[in-house]
């Protein structure tokens, strides 16, 4: 669904991603994690077709991304920027029914189908009785869960979410990490950067680590998301903690 092939980004001379190669089936969810500033934003941007990569080709379902126009990329790619928190003058359900603009014609309106999409990703982030309230008047983690609810109508077969839990209280990370595993079962392609790699290896079948030299390692959140490789990445100390259901979580020591 998305394919990238020797992918490197270089700013002001220094390599934050070198020779990146990578493909997001259909059906997958992949974690990204690497300390800040190393680069994750950036690659997220450059798959989304934002910014050109230094060296490399980006494919979304096959075609070179910088021959689609952005009409065409975001029919099939949706992005969740880091801090999309809409505060102009809007309400809830004029803001999540933006995400239906790509899929409708020259001067059409939203039919009654784009409005019940809509209707049920508001529904889907607990947004139900939010509709009539401008977004001016949210809070950080409610504008949040109204770009997630925009980028659900939107209805992409591939997602690419950067942070999508920032600002959320612990109830609706959960229900936004189980709606974009759904997501995944039911056929998309999702790639979000996240810094609890507990969360990661809940949800995400491969973990992608980029490390602050430029280098990158992707597998199995099992095989990669290990105390050694996550102190290597972040610079301090994990801990493995074992429950006695048989499950195991890492965390900071």
């Amino acid at each position: 669904m998305l394919k990238c092939e020797k992918l490197s980004i270089v700013i002001d001379g220094r390599t934050l991603v070198r020779e990146l190669s990578l493909e997001l089936g259909e059906g997958e969810l992949i974690g990204m994690l690497g300390p800040n500033g190393v680069g994750k934003t950036l690659s997220l941007h450059t798959l989304a077709g934002l910014l050109p990569p230094t060296t490399g080709t980006v494919l979304l379902d096959g075609e070179e991304m910088s021959r689609l126009s952005r009409r065409q990329v975001a029919r099939r790619l949706g992005l969740l920027l880091q801090d999309d928190a809409e505060s102009f003058p809007a309400t809830v359900s004029d803001t999540v029914l933006m995400g239906r603009h790509p899929h409708l014609g020259p001067l059409a309106g939203e039919s009654a189908t784009d409005c019940a999409l809509a209707d049920r990703s508001m529904a889907a982030m607990d947004l139900r009785d939010f509709g009539h309230r401008s977004v001016a008047t949210l809070s950080g983690g409610e504008r949040r869960r109204v770009a997630i609810a925009r980028l659900l109508t939107q209805d992409p077969a591939v997602m690419l979410l950067d942070e999508p839990v920032n600002h959320l209280d612990p109830r609706h990370q959960v229900a936004a990490l189980k709606c974009f595993r759904e997501r995944a079962n039911n056929g998309a392609g999702i790639l979000m950067s996240l810094h609890d790699s507990a969360l990661a290896m809940r949800y995400a079948d491969r973990a992608l680590l980029f490390y602050a030299d430029g280098s990158w390692e992707l597998g199995s959140t099992s095989a990669v998301l290990t105390a050694g490789n996550l102190e290597l990445l972040f610079n301090t100390p994990y801990r493995q903690f074992d429950s006695v259901n048989g499950t195991s979580v890492l965390l900071p020591d």
